[in-house]
């Protein structure tokens, strides 16, 4: 054999080795990329569920809260109408010593305007926060602590 063809195998043997070599490592890259995605794919199911969860969560609670304000609409309709009043421990007034004997005043006890309001405003902020809190509750059981 020819020096020429000595080289010649030798640097087609390199080439060879080379090219196996590349073709291991390509073949570990695409084993890794595979794990990767596997991984990712679980990590996407995983949080695509979560997701529906809290939004399942928070349609149950908007609509707990709509119905919540709802009824405390009717009341306070239904109350400033006079077909319901509210239920308070009040006191009238005692005739002074100058009046005849009667009815000093023939209206019954009830709140002020004011005082009003502010029960329905306070009844709506009891439920508000009672809903959030029981929507913090629900994500925090069904969402947070259940990975």
């Amino acid at each position: 054999m020819t020096l020429f063809t000595r080289y010649g195998l030798v640097g087609v043997l390199i080439v060879a080795i080379c090219l196996g070599w590349y073709a291991s490592s390509l073949s570990d890259d695409l084993k890794a990329t595979q794990k990767d995605n596997k991984e990712l794919s679980q990590s996407l199911r995983i949080q695509s569920d979560l997701q529906i969860r809290a939004s399942a969560i928070d349609t149950h609670r908007t609509r707990e809260l709509a119905d919540a304000k709802s009824k405390i609409a009717d009341l306070q309709r239904d109350v400033a109408n006079g077909a319901k009043r509210l239920q308070l421990n009040a006191s009238c007034k005692s005739a002074s010593a100058t009046t005849t004997g009667g009815v000093v005043d023939g209206t019954s006890a009830r709140l002020t305007d004011s005082a009003e309001r502010d029960y329905f405003t306070l009844r709506e902020r009891i439920e508000t926060a009672r809903i959030q809190i029981a929507g913090l509750q629900d994500y925090i059981h069904n969402v947070c602590l259940s990975k």
